[in-house]
C-alpha cells in the first residue's frame, strides 16, 4: 500500500502544517479540549497499533470519543491528515548532531536512530516519498543531515546526492523487516515454517543446485547465526545494514579526501 501525501487541498494543509491560521481551540460542546495536534496524535497510535490501511477519519474519532464528523472543523479530510502525521512522528528524530567525535559518527548515529524510529512507525514507510510533506519536521531532519553532511567538506550536489542516498539505504532496511514482521500475520505462516518447507524442496527441484550457482553458494557461505531469539530475518538485516553503513561512509571519506586535494 503507497500513500501519497499532499492529497489534500494545498493551502489548507501547508496552512495546518505551519499552524498558520489554525482553527480556534475553544469550542462549544459537551467534551471541551480537542485540538489538531490530540487528533493527530490518535492518527498516528491508529496507524501504529493497526497499520496505515486501517486509518479513517471515524476511527480517530473513535479513540478521542468523538465522531468521524467531529473531526472535520479541525482537519478537513484524511489528506490532511496523513501530511499532519507524517511530519509530526518525525519530530521524535533528533534537531541537531553531536560532531565533537566527527561526521562520521554523527553519521552513524542518524541512520541508526532513525532506522530504529521507521521500526517504530512502520506505516511511514508506505508514504510515497515522490511527494515531500514540505512541513516544519521534514526540513528540521533534512537540516539535521545536512549539517551534518557539510563536516564532509563537500559541495551541494554531492551533499544533495548522499541525503537521497542515505535515506533510500535506511528506508530500505527497515521496509525488509517491517515486511518481515508483518508476514506472518498477512500470511497465517511463520519465517520458519516458510523457509522449512521450501528449502528442504531445493535439492529436489533443482537437483545439483550448488554446481549450477557456485556464487550464490560461495556468498551464503560465511554466514552467521541470530542470537537468542532473534528472527532470522531481522539478523540478516541488521548484519548487512552495518556493513552497507561502513561501505558508505567509506566512500563519502574517499570522495571528501579526493575534493580536499583539488587545487582551488
Amino acid at each position: 500500500m503507497v500513500v501519497y501525501a499532499g492529497q489534500g487541498d494545498a493551502r489548507r494543509s501547508m496552512a495546518l502544517l505551519w499552524r498558520s491560521g489554525e482553527p480556534g481551540e475553544a469550542r462549544p460542546g459537551p467534551k471541551p479540549g480537542l485540538s489538531v495536534d490530540a487528533i493527530v496524535d490518535a492518527a498516528i497510535e491508529v496507524a501504529d497499533s493497526e497499520g496505515m490501511a486501517a486509518l479513517s477519519m471515524r476511527k480517530v474519532g473513535e479513540r478521542l470519543g468523538r465522531t468521524g464528523m467531529a473531526l472535520y472543523t479541525y482537519v478537513p479530510s484524511k489528506g490532511e491528515l496523513v501530511d499532519l502525521m507524517y511530519d509530526r512522528a518525525l519530530a521524535e528524530l533528533p534537531a541537531s548532531y553531536d560532531l565533537d567525535a566527527g561526521w562520521r559518527a554523527a553519521l552513524t548515529a542518524w541512520a541508526e536512530q532513525t532506522l530504529a524510529f521507521y521500526l517504530r512507525h512502520p506505516w511511514m514507510l508506505q508514504v510515497s516519498q515522490a511527494r515531500p510533506v514540505l512541513g516544519p519536521n521534514e526540513f528540521a531532519l533534512l537540516e539535521s543531515l545536512v549539517s551534518v553532511l557539510r563536516g564532509t567538506g563537500l559541495g551541494p550536489r554531492r551533499v544533495r546526492g548522499m541525503v537521497a542516498l542515505l535515506f533510500d539505504f535506511v528506508r530500505g532496511a527497515a521496509a525488509t523487516v517491517a515486511e518481515s514482521r508483518q508476514a506472518a500475520t498477512a500470511t497465517g505462516v511463520s519465517d520458519e515454517e516458510w523457509w522449512q518447507a521450501r528449502a528442504s524442496l531445493l535439492e529436489e527441484v533443482a537437483p545439483g543446485f550448488a554446481g549450477r550457482f557456485p556464487q550464490v553458494r560461495w556468498v551464503e557461505s560465511d554466514d552467521s547465526e541470530p542470537v537468542g531469539d532473534e528472527p532470522y530475518l531481522e539478523h540478516r538485516v541488521s548484519e548487512t545494514f552495518s556493513i552497507g553503513l561502513t561501505v558508505l561512509l567509506d566512500g563519502i571519506e574517499t570522495a571528501a579526501k579526493a575534493a580536499s586535494r583539488q587545487p582551488l
